[in-house]
């Protein structure tokens, strides 16, 4: 049986549907999941997920499964034909997040993982084999009518709320109405994913690590897969070229044959191959009223940034919280429409990054390859753009109404001690907004108004310390909160639920007047402390 109305109801299981309802029931709230589908997909798609995601994941009671399916990334290169190297990336390095920058995974163990935990939460009501054939809004309410895949039967269901997670092509979507920007790259790839056999290592083969071949006569991406339980997972992409077409490219013998200079039948399972056309879009309206799109629903992208899903996580963590303080009547629905502005800028400077990278290697033609080589080896080409920070939305604003100061970055996460343990920061401060206070800096210096204002966010005041002898008080055990706060000039920081941060207070500045900033905004948004 139905509920009679949930607090949000999700279309479409993939892995951002999967980790969204998980966010979701972790704050309490009822939530029913459709999928068209009967069963989970098993192949592989995405394969790595960057260091604030890992984060995320682990905040939401994941962690113990993370090191069962992922692998730290190695330095990702890329070369030429003559294996010169154009351009590296290294992920290795220790990251804001904790741990280093990204972690290759293996899709399907994610997804089953997640899976898992969906199905054992109370408060999640997963139903597959219903696709979703209509909505209705009304002033309290959403109707989503769904229809039985197998039975053709009709059922409506009621919900606060409405998100779709349901892929590119997206129905959500198509009821929310608008359109999309093309950023203008389009390219077909075949994507093969082997698991190596027992014996065979990368140094047998003599593969890259982790790179891109940039051949003009067949560009090729080669990266690792994750882990499946100890069996080692590796990709291989090859380039369409204009004189080939996608059935040509997906005949077992072609897949072979492109396969031959870099591993063998006898070396390696074969899991899957398909054509796939990458391309690069961001809808242009992701919420109407009581309806949301998050993942591959709002945007698509090139995959040479590795950071579809990651995208997608990030949507759905936005959301979250907003969609928890608006369910709480904390705040009014106003809240919502931060999500865009905050998140489409953000995910399309990641798509032009993207297609930035894909650009280098989507080079069929020898002559233009060259130039391509003469410029990234002279060093003419400027490395690419810095990761992206929140530019809108929520976020403490100067005199010009911009984002100011540590507004809008990603906040640090390390190791702490409280008076009553030790951990990670976000398994020993409750969740929610927080106030973080450099050394020597007290909660003392905060107005009244302002603390009766934080107590009705459900904030939490933190104070870096030599001891943890008093509550509030926390030990940096690693010196990163320290050393941060330093390097900005900042006495003080506010940080969001999703670990962004709203503002902070520089060593001349005034904390209260960073915590009115706060409440300012969320006023505007309907707050009803």
């Amino acid at each position: 049986m139905l509920e009679p109305i949930f607090d949000v109801v999700q279309v479409g299981y993939g892995p951002v549907s999967k980790a969204m309802a998980i966010m979701l029931s972790r704050l309490g709230h009822k939530v029913a999941v459709f999928e068209r589908f009967k069963e989970i997909y098993p192949l592989p798609r995405a394969v790595c997920i960057d260091h604030e995601i890992y984060r995320v994941l682990h905040a939401n009671g994941l962690g113990p499964q993370l090191d069962e399916f992922t692998s730290p990334s190695p330095i990702y290169r890329w070369f030429n034909a003559e294996w010169k190297e154009l351009l590296t990336i290294d992920w290795t390095g220790e990251s804001i997040s904790g741990g280093q920058e990204t972690n290759f995974v293996h899709q399907p163990s994610v997804e089953r993982s997640l899976d898992k935990v969906v199905r054992a939460t109370p408060n999640i009501s997963l139903h597959t084999g219903w696709e979703g054939v209509d909505i209705v809004q009304h002033e309290d309410f959403v109707e989503l009518t769904v229809r039985d895949t197998a039975a053709g039967t009709l059922k409506t269901v009621k919900a606060r709320y409405v998100v779709g997670a349901d892929g590119a092509n997206s129905f959500v979507r198509a009821k929310i109405g608008g359109g999309q920007e093309d950023f203008g790259f389009e390219a077909d790839w075949l994507v093969i994913d082997l698991v190596l056999k027992e014996g065979i290592s990368l140094e047998s083969l003599k593969i890259p690590e982790c790179g891109q071949y940039c051949n003009p006569l067949r560009p090729t991406t080669i990266v690792p897969g994750g882990m499946e339980g100890n069996r080692v997972c590796r990709r291989w992409e090859f380039m369409r070229l204009p004189h080939e077409t996608k059935a040509e490219m997906e005949t077992p013998e072609k897949v072979w044959e492109l396969l031959g200079g870099w591993i063998r039948p006898d070396q390696a399972d074969l899991v899957r191959h398909t054509v796939y056309t990458f391309r690069s879009l961001v809808a242009d309206k992701w919420r109407d009223r009581r309806i949301m799109i998050a993942g591959d629903a709002a945007h698509v992208m090139p995959p040479f940034m590795g950071q579809g899903m990651c995208a997608g996580m990030r949507d759905a963590w936005n959301l979250t919280w907003k969609l928890d303080m608006a369910l709480k009547g904390v705040a009014g629905s106003d809240l919502l429409d931060t999500y865009q502005p905050e998140r489409a800028p953000h995910v399309s400077d990641i798509i032009k990054t993207s297609i930035f990278l894909g650009q280098i290697i989507c080079i069929p033609d020898p002559a233009e390859a060259a130039k391509r080589d003469e410029a990234f080896l002279s060093g003419q080409v400027p490395p690419p753009a810095p990761f992206p920070i929140l530019t809108d939305g929520m976020l403490d604003r100067g005199a010009d109404g911009r984002p100011q100061g540590l507004a809008g970055q990603l906040s640090p996460h390390a190791g702490v001690r409280s008076k009553d343990g030790e951990g990670r920061f976000d398994e020993v401060v409750a969740r929610g907004f927080i106030l973080m206070l450099a050394p020597g800096g007290g909660a003392q210096t905060l107005s009244a108004a302002n603390r009766e204002f934080l107590a009705a966010l459900g904030a939490t005041i933190v104070r870096l310390s030599e001891t943890a002898n008093v509550p509030g008080d926390i030990v940096d055990l690693t010196g990163k909160y320290t050393a941060f706060l330093k390097a900005a000039g900042a006495r003080a920081m506010i940080v969001r639920p999703d670990f962004y941060i709203f503002g902070g207070a520089p060593l001349s500045g005034d904390v209260n007047a960073l915590v009115e900033s706060l409440e300012s905004q969320m006023r505007r948004a309907g707050f009803k402390g």
